[in-house]
């Protein structure tokens, strides 16, 4: 099993600043991932010349199930609203989205509030106070040839301290779908702090941010402890030609227990 994340930047290339649907199209099948999160994702809005995102990154993988779950309706940075119901799917949005190569059993989105205050953000016109976004949390039990298995994507706040009770929030939530499960996102901290908050163990450790020469690692793919998800036999984080963010990619061997059966000593040694 191939899991990966990716923060696609609206789709958006740092080499010229435009949005080429190609351009997406072959970052995400490089990646040949049989689940893929994807966080900054676009739909219908114009600065990403009105794509679906999901969709591209979909047909990319030959995959028959996605989902894009809306945060906000409107362009992050500049007008928006949260995203309330489905009459504003009419609209452009943004947000986050699942991509599955397997069936899925069951959706669950849930709301995670964005913080109160403004905060400093590094953009391209330098450095700004915004105003944060309400986040969610996008998870699927999946039919996986080795059985049930929950995953998740999520986005959480670059605002310190908020962004940790989001994935506290996060954890919560997912604890009531079945096991084993695995959290897949850009999460806006380091390694340390989510392994405080969590107890969920790291499947990949490498940096991913910024693409062109990555410093920190702000995209994580996270395991529960309680079950086993087989033994990481590859970790790559490589550089497409979109975004600011490089993907993670984990790769799993085909040998996992039941759900519920725990792990021996090595079933999460890394390679």
């Amino acid at each position: 099993m191939r899991l990966a994340t990716f923060n696609l930047l609206h789709g958006r290339s740092l080499s010229d600043g435009t949005v080429h649907a190609d351009r997406v199209r072959d970052a995400v099948a490089d990646l040949d991932a049989d689940i893929l999160g994807l966080q900054e994702v676009d739909r219908a809005q114009p600065r990403s010349g009105l794509l679906d995102l999901t969709a591209i990154a979909a047909e990319a993988l030959g995959a028959p199930t996605h989902r894009f779950a809306a945060a906000v309706v409107g362009t992050p940075g500049e007008t928006w609203h949260p995203w309330r119901s489905a009459d504003d799917n009419a609209h452009p949005l943004y947000g986050i989205a699942l991509v599955s190569r397997y069936p899925v059993i069951r959706w669950q989105i849930t709301a995670l509030p964005a913080a109160p205050i403004r905060s400093p953000v590094y953009t391209g016109d330098g450095l700004r106070m915004l105003k944060d976004e309400p986040r969610v949390l996008l998870a699927a039990v999946l039919d996986t040839p080795g059985g049930p298995l929950t995953v998740a994507t999520t986005h959480l706040s670059f605002v310190p301290g908020w962004n940790l009770r989001q994935l506290r929030h996060a954890v919560r939530a997912l604890r009531a779908l079945p096991g084993p499960r695995i959290l897949l996102g850009d999460l806006n901290m380091p390694a340390g702090p989510v392994r405080a908050v969590t107890g969920w163990r790291s499947l990949a450790k490498a940096p991913t941010f910024p693409s062109p020469s990555p410093r920190a690692q702000l995209d994580h793919i996270l395991t529960d402890p309680r079950f086993d998800v087989g033994r990481v036999v590859q970790v790559a984080t490589p550089h497409p030609a979109v975004s600011d963010h490089r993907p993670l990619i984990v790769q799993l061997d085909a040998d996992r227990r039941p759900p519920g059966r725990p792990p021996g000593p090595t079933a999460h040694r890394s390679s």
